[in-house]
Formats: C-alpha cells, structure tokens, sequence
C-alpha cells in the first residue's frame, strides 16, 4: 500500500511548527524592541515651529534663564509656554523689523496664541511633575540635553519606563544643587556619587519605583 504522505510532507510539517513557534515568540519580541528605538519614541526628530526660535542666541549670547519663558517649572506640573507678549518685552525694541518675527507681531496684535508644536510627549496614562523634580535638583539638561547648542529643540532621551526608572532606582547620580537645575553644561566639584547622595538627604528625594508614583 502507497503511503498516504509523502516523504517530504514531515519536513513540511516541523518547518512549519517552526514558522508558527518563531512567529509566536518572534514578533512580539520584536515588538517590544521597536517600541524603544528612536523610530518610535520621536528621539531625535526634527520638529518644525511657526516661529525660528533659536535656542542658541536666547541662552548663550543673550543669557537667557530657562525659567524666564518657563516660568512654572518649579511650581506647576507644566514647564509653561511663554505668551507672545513675553516675547515682546525684548522684540519690540530689539530686531522689530525681522520678517522671522512677523508671526509673533500677528500673535500679539491679533491677540492670538501662538501654535507652538509639542517637542516632548509622554502617553496620556503617565503622570510627570516638572516642579517635583526641578525642586529637588533634577537639571533641565538631564532630559532635555543641551538646548544651548540646539537651533531647534528636538527629544534627545527616549522617554522610556526603563530611561525614567534609570534615574528613579539611583537618582544621585543625576541630582545637582538646586540653584543649578538650569545652568547648562554643568560639572559636580567632587565626585557625583558623593555630591549625589548628599544632595538626596538634603532634599529627601525618595526612589520612587511604584507603579503609582507614574501611573495615576
């Protein structure tokens, strides 16, 4: 009697049992692994805004603190966005006649908003306090890199559980002196392990690592 198979239809068979397994094990680990590279979390993507903003010149040549246009970073959940008549307080005397700011001209006399574009961007069920960490010696730099040197400011960390928990676990590695929080490019005295954790005591910074400290 013929086979009812024939001889390759074994090796058929395992080699789709294969398929199947790779499939099964293989794509969500892929999954997993795509969600955290920059293609997915936006880190390092150019972002356009309705006004050339330079970061550079506002900072550097002019001296500019963060908290000037930010200014609830240290008591808000919200860094703030700057209302267009904050801009005017130096532009209606200094480069007025720029066409690179007419949509801040049209802003102000229009008395309209200006739509800036959101450059960091965390999900809808994740809770983050700009006050909680800036008042306990977390530097503007630590998450949003050197916008010193940024013509435009674009996401340099990746926003990620596992990027947050990194700081959460150990944050004397990271915290500074408050009065420096926005002081770009800055370097400890001593070693930072050791300004850290002193740091940590005088401030009480806790390792938050519950669910419910992000997760609200």
């Amino acid at each position: 009697m013929a086979a009812l198979f024939p001889r390759w239809s074994d090796s058929v068979l395992w080699l789709g049992i294969a398929v199947a397994l790779a499939a099964v094990v293989g794509l969500p680990l892929f999954l997993m692994a795509w969600v955290r590279t920059p293609y997915a979390t936006g880190q390092y993507d150019p972002v356009e805004q309705p006004v050339e903003f330079d970061h550079r010149h506002h900072v550097v040549d002019d001296g500019i603190d963060c908290r000037y246009c930010h200014d609830l970073v240290d008591r808000s959940p919200f860094a703030g966005v700057p209302p267009t008549a904050r801009c005017m307080n130096c532009h209606s005397q200094i480069w007025n006649t720029s066409p690179l700011l007419r949509p801040v001209w049209d802003s102000y006399f229009g008395d309209r908003p200006i739509r800036w574009v959101r450059v960091h961007r965390l999900p809808d069920f994740v809770f983050f306090d700009h006050a909680a960490h800036v008042n306990k010696g977390v530097g503007c730099e630590s998450c949003h890199g050197r916008v010193d040197q940024m013509a435009s400011v674009y996401q340099v960390a990746p926003l990620t559980m596992a990027w947050c928990l990194e700081c959460h676990r150990a944050p004397e590695r990271f915290l500074r002196p408050v009065e420096h929080v926005t002081t770009m490019g800055w370097h400890p005295d001593r070693p930072q392990r050791e300004l850290g954790l002193e740091i940590k005591r005088r401030y009480e910074v806790r390792e938050l690592t519950h669910c419910t400290a992000c997760h609200r």
